[in-house]
């Protein structure tokens, strides 16, 4: 059974190795590359793990017993406190379609809910149609903001946001997407 925990500055080393995974298995889907991060000394990654557990920021791993098996970030707009973002968001691929991408996000939202959040945001990279549509099930919409993708000038990456409040849109039975 697959478990969701706040990840814990002694998890730096997970980290790593969860968000190299992340890297690897789907390179456009992130605003970093594996290039980029599979070089960062051990203090760089315990950097961090320590800004993503702050009064403004979070990370919650996804466990499979003793094995990370999912990541998701998100922390809270520098210009606007009522809104955050959802980041880092990845599910391994043999635990895909089994409800772990959907649990991470109601982590993320519950999180932002507690600190008074209204509105969550992403961004999905424009050849992500799978991501989009996860997203979209789970009541995010585009906004309309639409900006280039740094790691591929041919490809943008564009907005989502739900409102905080209120449930996680139902899962259609088929289960497509990252979840």
């Amino acid at each position: 059974m697959v478990t969701i925990r706040p990840m814990d500055l002694e998890c730096a080393g997970t980290l790593k190795a969860v968000r190299l995974s992340a890297l690897l298995d789907t390179p456009t889907a992130f605003g970093s590359t594996y290039a980029v991060e599979s070089q960062w000394s051990e203090a760089e990654w315990e950097l961090r793990a320590a800004q993503w557990q702050s009064d403004r920021s979070t990370c919650y791993l996804a466990w499979d017993g003793d094995r990370a098996c999912g990541i998701v970030a998100g922390f809270i707009d520098q210009a606007d406190s009522t809104t955050a973002h959802l980041v880092s968001m990845w599910v391994a691929p043999e635990h895909r379609r089994h409800g772990v991408g959907r649990s991470l996000v109601e982590s993320i939202l519950e999180w932002a809910r507690s600190r008074g959040v209204n509105t969550l945001c992403l961004t999905v990279t424009s050849n992500n149609d799978t991501a989009a549509r996860f997203y979209e099930r789970l009541g995010f919409a585009p906004t309309g903001k639409v900006g280039p993708y740094r790691n591929d000038p041919t490809l943008s990456e564009f907005e989502m946001s739900r409102p905080i409040s209120g449930p996680i849109a139902a899962m259609d039975n088929r289960r497509n997407g990252p979840s």
